[in-house]
């Protein structure tokens, strides 16, 4: 069988699964089988398979029909100007998350020599984004997930900036490392019951401590608040990716902890998505 029989096979099996992406999802999928980039695989399709290659390739089709995300099956997502190591112990980096790193390179822009913290660090796309970006700035990530650290720890060594890096494993209400100019997280913030109405490719196959905020959402968040609060400076910036639904209750948390709130900014669905809020 050549590549073009053979892709056109996969599109199929991924179109009868509802999969919207199904023609893109298979070529990556031939390109991942044969170790090529898409490119190859559109300019080559007369090339015949080997058994070995068919066989792999026909395997990762119809996990990609189980729903097991694209990330999962290469074991890599691209994210700001990196490319990471990801599995199912860390969540799949998403595109709106990248406001935070905007934010963060916003409100440091003439600043040196910073301390940053990432709460529930998981891949490290956040934390080690912007140190990869500014150069003496010094990180801090804690996850209460030892698998996510090993997949954080990957992916600082790829992005060569472990030597400004530290990671602890812990819960957040026992971490009591240090002060901090700078404190981003990006919590489990979907509401227990909300679960069940996520797509199958993040239900089945994302990590659930990443997703389940507790029965209202705001369980996470409520810690990390309170934490960020005791860990950063005086005049020290607290940027959180929050639910769409859920501005006004977190900013509520935020001014009891003592927090100024500077601005609220949208996803690219112009949801509210992230709150960018000073220690005063």
């Amino acid at each position: 069988m050549n590549i073009q029989s053979a892709v056109l096979e996969g599109i199929n099996i991924l179109k009868n699964k509802s999969i919207l992406s199904a023609q893109l999802d298979t070529e990556i999928l031939m390109a991942k089988a044969l170790n090529k980039n898409r490119e190859y695989i559109i300019l080559n399709h007369d090339k015949v398979l080997n058994n070995e290659n068919l066989e792999y390739f026909k395997k990762l089709v119809h996990e990609r029909a189980s729903r097991k995300p694209i990330a999962y099956l290469l074991n890599k997502k691209f994210f700001w100007k990196s490319e990471f190591h990801v599995n199912k112990n860390t969540l799949i980096p998403r595109p709106d998350t990248e406001i935070l790193i905007e934010q963060i390179l916003e409100v440091t822009k003439n600043k040196h020599r910073l301390k940053i913290l990432d709460i529930g660090v998981g891949s490290g796309c956040i934390l080690l984004s912007i140190l990869k970006e500014k150069k003496n700035f010094y990180g801090t990530g804690i996850d209460i997930c030892k698998n996510s650290l090993e997949i954080f720890k990957i992916n600082a060594k790829k992005l060569s900036v472990s030597k400004r890096v530290k990671f602890y494993k812990s819960d957040v209400d026992k971490f009591v490392q240090d002060k901090y100019d700078l404190v981003v997280s990006n919590p489990p913030y979907i509401k227990r019951s909300d679960l069940k109405y996520l797509e199958s490719d993040v239900l089945k196959f994302e990590p659930n401590l990443a997703l389940d905020g507790g029965l209202d959402g705001l369980s996470v968040i409520r810690k990390v608040v309170k934490k960020s609060s005791e860990l950063l400076k005086k005049n020290g910036k607290f940027i959180l990716e929050i639910g769409f639904d859920q501005k006004s209750k977190v900013i509520k948390l935020l001014n009891n902890k003592g927090f100024y709130i500077n601005k609220i900014v949208k996803d690219l669905a112009k949801n509210d998505r992230c709150i960018v809020s000073t220690k005063i």
